[in-house]
C-alpha cells in the first residue's frame, strides 16, 4: 500500500472551471476514474474548495491498464491533469 508521503503529486491542472483548481489543484487527493482516465474529483463550480494550497496527490487510480498503475495505486512521480475528451483527464495516463 502506498503511504501518504509516497503518493504522486498533481503537478499541474489546467482545468480552471474546477472548484479545486486555484492556481493548482487544492484537493487533498484526487481519484483517477476508469473511463478516459478522467479526474473523478473534478467538480464544475465557481465555489472554492479544497485545502487552500496546491498540494494535491493521487489517492487512487481506477485505470489498471495504465503503465503507472500497480494495485490501483499510481506509481508515476507526478501527474498532469488537463482537458482531453472529458472535462478533466489524467494526461500522464499511458496504456500498457
Amino acid at each position: 500500500m502506498t503511504q501518504a508521503l509516497e503518493m504522486p503529486r498533481v503537478q499541474t491542472c489546467t482545468v480552471t472551471q474546477c472548484g479545486y483548481n486555484h492556481d493548482g489543484c487544492t484537493a487533498f487527493a484526487v481519484t483517477i476514474g476508469s473511463m478516459n482516465a478522467e479526474c473523478d474529483t473534478y467538480v464544475e463550480t465557481g465555489d472554492k474548495g479544497g485545502t487552500g494550497k496546491p498540494l494535491a496527490q493521487v489517492g487512487a487510480c481506477k485505470r489498471s491498464d495504465c503503465v503507472h498503475n500497480g494495485d490501483l495505486e499510481c506509481h508515476a512521480p507526478a501527474i498532469v491533469v488537463g482537458a482531453s475528451g472529458d472535462k478533466a483527464d489524467c494526461l500522464t495516463y499511458e496504456a500498457r
